[in-house]
């Protein structure tokens, strides 16, 4: 990250997510290998961290080996904000951005707290980014492209 980039938005993926995980392990816990599969799962989402700044997203998964990507937010096409009821129950959301990066066109940021209010963040961030660089998306139509 360089000196002048800002964070606009930190975090990870809400624990929320492996509920049922959790259930399932918490009732089969006499067994004892689904209590060290629902840790290996906490742990996986408290690895998984999405840093969001004013100039690109960068995602980060793994325990042991971490892998890194990110994309740059001039290349942001369009932010969804998906609120299916079991997340809604904890004030959660995913923010789905279609881009036109190659490598990651479509990238999910799961069950983030006030996902509308990241949605909004990263539309105007990636506009003013967009301002910045002087560049403009140009998208052709199939039916012209022939």
């Amino acid at each position: 990250m360089s000196a002048q980039e800002n964070v606009i938005w930190e975090g990870s993926p809400s624990q929320v997510t492996n509920l049922g995980v959790y259930v399932v392990c918490g009732l089969l816990f006499f067994l004892v290998i689904p209590i060290f599969y629902a840790a290996w799962r906490w742990l996986e989402t408290r690895s998984h961290r999405y840093v969001v700044t004013d100039q690109r997203i960068r995602q980060t998964r793994g325990v042991f080996s971490k892998t890194t990507d990110s994309i740059e937010l001039y290349r942001v096409k369009d932010v969804i904000l998906h609120e299916p009821f079991g997340l809604r129950l904890f004030s959660l959301g995913n923010v789905e951005l279609r881009t036109s990066d190659l490598n990651s066109p479509l990238l999910t940021l799961h069950a983030v707290p006030d996902a509308a209010a990241l949605r909004e963040k990263v539309l105007l961030a990636a506009e003013a980014r967009r301002d910045t660089k002087q560049v403009r998306e140009l998208d052709v139509s199939e039916r012209f492209a022939r």
